[in-house]
């Protein structure tokens, strides 16, 4: 006779119920960068936005500031950390290839035992683990999933790269995702262009780099024109489909919180997608820069922090970068 296999029951749906974010306390303006780069202040803020970014100090490190991002978002998800049963780190700047820095976040934040992984997806990481986070929840392979975005990519960059040595910035942004009894997280759309690979990437691979070429530390490079073309035209197909997954339009929407890499993208974005003036927009880059897979929950927060966002609130959120990856899901805010 062959055996059953039971299942476990997950919650009807998963949203989320807390957020948390950590930027450093060393802010890094234009004027710092153009020591190394033939540029101006006004070409790089025409060009991306962005005024100034946080940079990381020697303590704080991926997990110093991931543990204060998680402890806030526990915080405001109201339970325990003993509550936690799974952890996922977004991050493509921790630079020990084992054991993954969820493990020690896991521990050092108080969850006990839970499921700890790292997961990279560049800047499309957060909304990836967003969703395998709602999948655990509703799967019933966890029942609070802690998920974290955090980056230093300050240690990536090229400082004497005109075309990126202005874009990056470090940081944490953390969630919990818990139980819904409504819909909170809709349908997921993602995917890859693996083709693409190459516009975004580092320098060198870490066996070139052990082998002593090139001569110093690999950096983040990429093809500006043709990531913010496929950004402006591609990415917003994405996030209607997002949309249309989740049954709404954006008429419906109250809130539009894309990766915060370019300015000029997400205003394209917003005239593609049609969006009505009282959509509220993240636009976090102007002063913390590209953060890659902290970018979404950084942005997130600092929304709901100012007012310009509210608990309740329908948002759309779109991650993509290196891989080319892209991941879209509508949340509602916590």
């Amino acid at each position: 006779m062959t055996a059953k296999i039971t299942s476990p029951r997950g919650a009807a749906f998963a949203r989320i119920l807390g957020v948390g974010g950590y930027r450093p306390s060393r802010v890094v303006p234009n004027e710092e960068i153009l020591k190394h780069i033939d540029s101006s202040d006004e070409w790089i803020r025409s060009r991306s936005g962005i005024a100034t970014r946080h940079w990381a100090g020697p303590d704080e490190t991926v997990a110093e500031m991931s543990l204060i991002a998680a402890g806030k978002a526990i915080a405001d998800a109201g339970i325990d950390a003993e509550d936690i049963e799974a952890v996922v780190v977004a991050t493509v700047s921790h630079f020990k290839q084992t054991p993954a820095i969820a493990t020690e976040i896991a521990h050092r934040v108080g969850a006990g035992k839970p499921a700890a992984f790292d997961i990279s997806a560049g800047c499309a990481g957060f909304t990836y683990a967003l969703n395998l986070a709602k999948d655990m929840v509703t799967g019933g392979s966890a029942g609070h999933v802690l998920v974290i975005g955090v980056e230093r990519l300050s240690d990536l960059t090229d400082l004497t790269d005109r075309a990126t040595a202005f874009l990056f910035g470090d940081g944490a942004g953390a969630v919990v995702v818990g139980p819904s009894e409504e819909p909170a997280i809709g349908q997921v759309v993602w995917g890859s262009e693996g083709d693409k690979s190459e516009t975004i990437s580092q320098t060198a691979s870490w066996e070139e780099y052990r082998e002593g070429s090139p001569d110093r530390f690999p950096a983040i490079r990429q093809e500006g024109q043709t990531v913010f073309r496929w950004a402006v035209y591609e990415m917003a197909k994405v996030a209607q489909q997002a949309l249309d997954a989740a049954g709404i339009t954006a008429d419906d929407l109250d809130v539009f919180i894309p990766h915060q890499a370019n300015m000029r993208i997400i205003d394209s974005m917003i005239k593609a997608l049609k969006l009505p003036p009282h959509v509220a927009v993240a636009r976090d880059v102007e002063t913390t820069g590209n953060t890659s897979a902290a970018s979404i929950p950084l942005a997130m927060e600092r929304l709901l922090a100012a007012g310009e966002a509210r608990s309740g609130d329908t948002a759309l959120v779109i991650g993509f970068g290196a891989g080319l990856v892209y991941a879209a899901t509508v949340v509602t805010l916590p």
